[in-house]
C-alpha cells in the first residue's frame, strides 16, 4: 500500500476539490499519477471540455517508508479521493487501473515557452462569462424541437473553439480552468506561480496558481506528443 504524504492539509483540501470537480463531470474518472521527489502531478481529463487539466500537489516526502523512488500508475478519481485524510494531510494510491487513451499521451514534461497576448485573470474570467451566457442565449432562442445534441454541439463548437485575445488558446481551455477552480482570485503566497500561457510543440498549457490546463493546438494532428 502506497501512502502520500501531503505537505500539509491545504494540499489534501486541494486535491480533494480537485477530484471531485472531475467525478462532477464523469463519475467514472480516472487519474494519471506522477511523482518526482516531494511534487506530485495529478493528470485528468473532464470529457466535456477535451484538454487535460494537471493538479500539482507538494508532498512531505514521497512515500510513508520515506524511499525517494518514483510513481507513476493510472487510478480511480473516485478511489483517490475516498482515501484523502484531510486533516492528517495524507492519501492512499489505488490499485492501478486500465488508463483511458488520453492517459498515454500527456504534455511534454520540458522545453515550454512563453506565449504572449493572455488577458489579466479578471479578463479571462469575463471572457468565460460572457461565452457561457451566449451559450444559454443562443440555446434559449431555439424551439424546443430544436434543441437536439447535434444543435447544442454546433453552438458550443463556435463558441468554445474561439480563440481567447491575441493568443491560440480556445476558449474552452480558460473555461476549463474556472470549472475546475482554476481560475480563482490567488492566496497572497509568495510560492504561487502567476497566470501564463506557455507553449511546447503542440501543446499550449494555460498554468494558473491552482493548476494547469494543456491542450493541442487545432491542425497539427499527432506531432510532438509525449507518450510514456
Amino acid at each position: 500500500m502506497t501512502v502520500l504524504h501531503l505537505a500539509d492539509d491545504g494540499e489534501a483540501a486541494d486535491l480533494a476539490a480537485f477530484l471531485s470537480r472531475l467525478i462532477h463531470y464523469d463519475r467514472g474518472a480516472a487519474v494519471r499519477l506522477q511523482s518526482t521527489g516531494t511534487m506530485l502531478a495529478v493528470f485528468g481529463r473532464p470529457p466535456s471540455f477535451e484538454v487535460l487539466a494537471v493538479r500539482a500537489v507538494r508532498l512531505a516526502k514521497p512515500y510513508e517508508n520515506g524511499l525517494d523512488v518514483g510513481l507513476d500508475v493510472t487510478v480511480s478519481a473516485g478511489e483517490l479521493l475516498e482515501s484523502v485524510d484531510e486533516s492528517a494531510a495524507t492519501a492512499t494510491v489505488p490499485a492501478a487501473v486500465t488508463g483511458p487513451p488520453w492517459a498515454g499521451v500527456l504534455p511534454p514534461r520540458g522545453g515550454w515557452r512563453p506565449e504572449p497576448g493572455l488577458p489579466a485573470p479578471d479578463a479571462l474570467r469575463s471572457t468565460v462569462a460572457a461565452a457561457v451566457a451566449e451559450f444559454r442565449s443562443r440555446t434559449e432562442e431555439l424551439a424546443p424541437e430544436q434543441r437536439t445534441r447535434d444543435a447544442l454541439d454546433r453552438i458550443g463548437r463556435d463558441i468554445w473553439s474561439r480563440a481567447v485575445g491575441e493568443t491560440a488558446l480556445p476558449v474552452r481551455a480558460a473555461h476549463a480552468a474556472q470549472s475546475l477552480g482554476f481560475l480563482r482570485p490567488a492566496r497572497r503566497t509568495s510560492g504561487d506561480e502567476p497566470l501564463g500561457l506557455f507553449s511546447s510543440g503542440s501543446w499550449l498549457r494555460l498554468r494558473t496558481p491552482y493548476g494547469s490546463i494543456a491542450v493541442r493546438r487545432a491542425g497539427l494532428g499527432v506531432l510532438d506528443v509525449s507518450v510514456r
